[in-house]
């Protein structure tokens, strides 16, 4: 698959679940109890999106540790990884304030997502990155670019906290582009 191609996949993917939560039926894992009677309320589309943002966390997080495995001679997988389950955490901590239901997501569970359209990203990503070393460090440009305009569309209309949450793991994900930019031009 060249870059531009899978770069259009990518961003369709990630576009479908941000703006189309009602495609993706994310409104079924987004209801629960409010935990905290001080905390903003949310619209069901804004669960949506906190839901997509942790699951799109755990495909980049899950992308790594398998690419991880099969170059175990390029690092920028393994660290970055570590830093994704981060980003994950603070995504899940945001899910619970917010009483989105995250109680269908196994973190242990690699490669296993809730909603069909991530499932289907990590697979393409994976099969994608299989090919070559060179394939799956761009794999991993891709997924960072990709996650910087998901946060960025993500965080419109949102509270604040969430706010400052999302533009965190944003900064994180310029720093994996860079490094990801760096072996990229090792390679």
């Amino acid at each position: 698959m060249e870059v531009k191609n899978r770069r259009n996949f990518l961003s369709k993917v990630m576009l479908t679940g941000i703006s189309g939560a009602a495609l993706l039926s994310t409104s079924a894992y987004a209801k629960g109890p409010r935990r905290n009677s001080t905390t903003e309320t949310l619209t069901e589309a804004q669960k949506d999106k906190l839901f997509f943002i942790y699951q799109e966390e755990k495909v980049a997080r899950d992308v790594y540790i398998t690419l991880g495995n099969i170059y175990t001679d390029e690092n920028t997988f393994a660290s970055i990884q570590l830093s994704e389950q981060r980003h994950m955490d603070a995504a899940r901590g945001l899910c619970e304030k917010y009483g989105v239901d995250i109680s269908g997501v196994d973190e242990s569970h690699v490669g296993e997502f809730v909603l069909p359209v991530l499932q289907e990203l990590y697979d393409t990503c994976v099969s994608t990155g299989e090919e070559s070393k060179l394939d799956a460090l761009k794999i991993g440009e891709l997924i960072e670019l990709t996650d910087i305009d998901d946060l960025e569309e993500a965080a419109k209309g949102m509270p604040s906290d969430v706010v400052n949450v999302f533009d965190n793991l944003k900064e994180g994900s310029y720093n994996h582009l860079d490094a990801f930019q760096t072996a990229i031009a090792r390679a």
